[in-house]
């Protein structure tokens, strides 16, 4: 009986933690404060702070593989919807479902602004390599910069698959922390009078529009860009579903229980990956530091041409707009919307600025089909 206790007290995990899991654990809580306590993007940050935590916890065997007829621990099993790129293309299917692109097919400009919003992508892949990373490992650190995390999941998965865990962290916690990041550049780089201005509303679109557009976008995008075809098909696919107005069902399964599952234990294997030995190191704090230069440069980029478009449409158009071009949906709209509404409490951008962020989320899957194209 004795030994049976001796061998309990044993395998507890207390007498086993190291100072840096009790950091990361220390980081697991701060996530979970900022979701909980300043719910910023609560559906992103808690899974992922819940994640962390669970994996920094001594002797969890949660991530522990089969051995001999033991099976895995149950994080191993779940993370394979990861490693096999099952959950980023499911992802994109529930985004589709909800997506409304009347925005953009009402103002086609606008995808030129989740064009240009791509700008930071590239910044970071260059300044990636100038740090010494493969040119592979760049682009997979680079799409950071398009502030969408199954994106950056599907491409480092491709590319880079052992920076899965801190690009995928710092991919959706730059996502969650879109409303402290981006505010200060948009005012830094526009005018009051051109923060004032007041677009007029968008035409209708018809519903035979909507319902074509996803089956050209799936169409030429697959033809151009092969390797964005899973993001592309799940993505046009739930918007299809959602256009054509007669699967319900399908549309509410993929805007609800689908895509609200897939997310948290998207988010949950995202924290998983968040363990001492992975993440403290030099290496991913420059991943870290290198994503906020490709979210902050994809700001700029959107911003800039929304600038030279607000003079060439001779004031017509809101600059504010392009920094919606990153495909954080729909977290970049409202932040295009609220810094409108800090000057004009009258002035509605949430609805113009829907289309250049719809954009963006095609405009990243894009993006990472052509470096897949060229380095892989």
């Amino acid at each position: 009986m004795i030994d049976s206790f001796y061998s309990f007290f044993q395998g507890m995990g207390f007498a086993y933690f190291e100072w840096g899991q009790l950091l990361m654990i220390s980081v697991s809580f701060v996530l979970m404060y900022l979701a909980i306590k300043k719910d910023f993007e609560p559906l992103l940050l808690l899974p992922i702070g819940l994640g962390a935590f669970l994996t920094n916890l001594p002797l969890n065997g949660l991530l522990n593989p089969p051995v001999g007829n033991d099976i895995g621990g149950l994080y191993y099993y779940l993370s394979q919807g990861i490693h096999l790129e099952i959950f980023p293309p499911l992802i994109f299917l529930g985004i589709g479902a909800m997506t409304d692109f009347g925005p953009l097919l009402a103002n086609p400009k606008s995808f030129l602004l989740g064009a240009a919003a791509q700008f930071g992508v590239f910044i970071a892949l260059l300044t990636s390599v100038a740090l010494g990373f493969s040119y592979k490992e760049a682009a997979a650190i680079g799409i950071i910069g398009g502030a969408d995390g199954p994106t950056a999941i599907y491409l480092t998965l491709k590319l880079a698959p052992h920076l899965l865990g801190p690009i995928a962290v710092a991919a959706y916690s730059y996502m969650a922390l879109v409303p402290l990041i981006q505010p200060p550049i948009m005012k830094l780089l526009t005018t009051k009078k051109e923060r004032l201005v007041v677009m007029e509303p968008p035409r209708p679109v018809s519903k035979t529009i909507k319902i074509i557009f996803p089956i050209i976008v799936t169409l030429i995008g697959t033809l151009v860009v092969p390797p964005a075809a899973p993001l592309l098909a799940m993505l046009m696919g739930g918007n299809l579903l959602r256009e054509s107005g007669v699967v319900e069902r399908l549309t509410n399964m993929a805007q609800n229980e689908l895509i609200n599952i897939v997310t948290f234990f998207l988010g949950t294997c995202v924290g998983m990956t968040m363990t001492a030995q992975s993440f403290l190191q030099l290496e991913t704090l420059k991943i870290i530091g290198l994503g906020v230069i490709a979210f902050g440069f994809s700001t700029v980029g959107g911003i800039l041409l929304g600038k030279l478009m607000y003079k060439l449409s001779g004031g017509k158009i809101n600059p504010l707009i392009g920094s919606a071009g990153v495909s954080a949906v729909p977290m970049a709209a409202r932040v295009s919307h609220n810094v409108g509404q800090e000057y004009n409490k009258n002035n509605y951008l949430l609805i113009h600025a829907m289309g250049p962020n719809v954009a963006g989320v095609v405009g990243t899957a894009i993006a990472a089909g052509i470096l897949l194209s060229i380095l892989k």
